[in-house]
């Protein structure tokens, strides 16, 4: 056990954030921590790192626990170079190799006895210099830079850098102290591909136990065997990671609302048998045993139904013609930097483009050239563009957010333009605030609630999942998915690409490039080998995202597994219900009650197997 919650509870002046919460951590675990915006987590994080204090209940360490914890906005500061930042954590090995150095040459003019002496402490130093890997420190600290993107920034100070290089840089230094427990609070911020794919294949051999807080759902399902949710101060464990997490949880739900109902219709049935019998003298007995029955039983509490997660409906009037935009042999330069050379583009109606790109690649910026007014590019006519800025920039923070909407969308009555802010996962309270009062989850939902009211046929959006909590990022994939008409969007959400994307192109060295197929397919064939040119390629490997028909043969049968599986499970699903109701009735009928036991425990065991096979399947 590395630490413990045992019915915590705190708040701020009075009101509880959280409160009677448990959970256990242990030794080596890979656990993911979910709750949405403003439920607590980041408290939690807190009382365990011990920097608050419960009002009641009790957080147990173990003793001498080493814990390292990555803030969203903790970047780590220091007057020093992004290499010494580094050193700093190895200070213990570099005294210990000095005084190795000290001893040999110590030995080298020592008389018998005093080489005794040194010898028993040169042997010394050299186990605990091999246990610490003392000599590999440099290979280390590269490794770790290199792979988080600090490769040619060693002599840079860290006081020049911005706020998300900061944060990185927190996390590489945590990286090399390699606490015992490590604590991340959404780390994939600010990573590029390439950083968030090396994170992760460090991270999955990491030795301590880990707990993260992350909106991204890929990264918790690569690295996480058991999820934590807290939902309304009540905290929750389930076995798995997030796609089992999410079966569970429905599952739980469904049981709870069935439990509730069972036991109500029972209470509805006591009740009018009472009410019936009562007065008469026949059947008082049987109706006052009922009444004591009723005043036993433990009622159950009506399960609160989970949070609505916003609505998003993006629609439009007219159809554009077929080329949305076209960009022929453009060059794109930043303050002296070339992004792109001699680039073309082209957008067709009905494509869900996704741009993809390290970070300074140019992604924004090529999003912002295509929406210019720039002669090179063309736009197709009818075409009509809503754009979604990350930044948020045309919201004015002094503005009361239903004025924000209202202002802009006049034709609008003030009736329905609350109840698309309201459909977005805006409060009544929120529409009275102003636009700087907002969280930042709350001003992304402003900024698409304006998005659908443009009513645009062409939707442009950069990183629009940003601040956006799970339940959000989902329904907006759902909108986009149904959505017919064009989108063309850069995001680091890599299952909102895969839900969305069906062309990828990507910004590397310079140039474009184009790849048709969706982000699985994309992803395969970054990771892997080169692929044969399409010049020597055989003909029918010569489409960009191409798949054998053994691969496509394969996915079907997954896809067909999967769909089975789903079938299966809801159909062990209704009968487990039935036999659980069939055993309630079955009295003092025990060969009938041990059958009913015996095939729940097979559905049971059937259930836990699927469950596995289904896991294995959508990973």
């Amino acid at each position: 056990m590395l630490a413990a919650f045992e019915n915590v509870t705190f708040g701020y002046a009075g009101v509880p954030v959280v409160e009677n919460v448990s959970f256990t951590l242990h030794e080596k675990e890979r656990v993911g921590f979910l709750g949405g915006n403003g439920e607590g987590k980041t408290t939690i994080l807190k009382l365990l790192t011990g920097a608050l204090a419960p009002d009641a209940g009790s957080i147990v360490r173990k003793r001498d626990l080493t814990l390292g914890y990555l803030e969203q906005t903790g970047g780590f500061t220091a007057d020093c170079t992004v290499y010494g930042a580094m050193e700093e954590v190895f200070e213990e090995d570099r005294r210990l190799l000095e005084r190795l150095k000290e001893t040999e040459l110590a030995m080298a003019h020592a008389d018998e006895a005093e080489m005794r002496i040194l010898s028993a402490r040169h042997e010394s130093l050299t186990k605990r210099i091999a246990a610490r890997d003392s000599y590999h420190t440099d290979v280390r600290i590269r490794t770790v830079l290199g792979g988080m993107g600090f490769e040619g920034m060693y002599a840079q100070n860290v006081a020049t850098m911005s706020g998300g290089e900061r944060t990185k840089l927190k996390l590489c230094r945590l990286l090399l102290e390699e606490p015992e427990l490590l604590v991340l609070d959404e780390p994939t911020n600010h990573l590029d591909m390439s950083t968030l794919f090396w994170l992760e294949d460090y991270l999955s051999s990491y030795k301590g136990a880990l707990l993260i807080v992350s909106h991204d759902r890929y990264f918790l399902d690569r690295l996480t065997s058991r999820t934590l949710e807290l939902e309304n101060g009540k905290l929750t464990s389930y076995k798995g990671s997030y796609s089992r997490y999410k079966v569970l949880r429905e599952e739980e739900r469904k049981a709870e609302e069935r439990a509730y109902e069972k036991q109500q219709e029972e209470i509805r049935k006591l009740r009018t048998y009472v009410e019936k019998n009562i007065v008469r003298a026949t059947t008082a007995s049987s109706a006052q045993s009922r009444v004591k029955q009723l005043e036993k039983m433990e009622v159950l509490e009506r399960p609160r139904a989970p949070k609505r997660p916003p609505v998003f409906r993006f629609t439009y009037d007219d159809t554009p013609y077929e080329r949305i935009l076209n960009a022929e042999h453009f060059d794109l330069t930043v303050e002296g930097k070339t992004l792109l050379k001699d680039a073309s583009f082209t957008l067709m109606r009905g494509q869900k483009c996704a741009i993809l790109g390290d970070n300074g690649t140019g992604k924004t910026t090529l999003l912002k050239f295509l929406l210019s007014a720039d002669p090179r590019v063309t736009r197709a006519r009818f075409a009509r563009i809503a754009y979604y800025d990350q930044e948020n920039a045309r919201l004015d923070p002094s503005e009361r957010v239903l004025d924000a909407f209202w202002g802009v969308y006049r034709s609008m009555s003030r009736t329905d333009a609350q109840s698309l802010l309201a459909r977005t996962g805006l409060a009544a309270e929120d529409m009275e605030k102003k636009v700087g009062e907002l969280s930042g989850g709350l001003k992304a939902k402003l900024a698409l609630a304006l998005l659908q009211a443009e009513r645009g046929n062409v939707l442009v959006l950069d990183e629009p999942t940003n601040h956006l909590d799970l339940p959000a990022r989902e329904s907006l994939e759902a909108a986009l998915a149904a959505f017919d008409g064009t989108v063309l969007f850069v995001s680091h959400d890599r299952r909102f690409i895969e839900a969305i994307a069906d062309r990828i192109v990507y910004l590397e060295n310079a140039s474009l490039t184009d790849f048709a197929g969706n982000y699985a397919d994309f992803i395969a064939r970054r990771r892997s080998a080169p692929v044969p040119t399409p010049e020597k390629a055989p003909k029918e490997q010569r489409t960009a995202g191409y798949r054998s028909r053994e691969e496509r043969a394969k996915e079907a049968q997954r896809r067909s597994r999967v769909k089975e599986i789903e079938t299966r499970l809801a159909a062990i699903e209704a009968e487990q219900a039935a036999l659980t109701e069939e055993l309630g009735a079955c009295g003092r009928d025990f060969r009938r009650a041990q059958e009913t036991t015996e095939r729940l425990a097979a559905l049971s065991e059937e259930s836990e197997a699927l469950y596995e096979e289904y896991g294995a399947l959508i990973d």
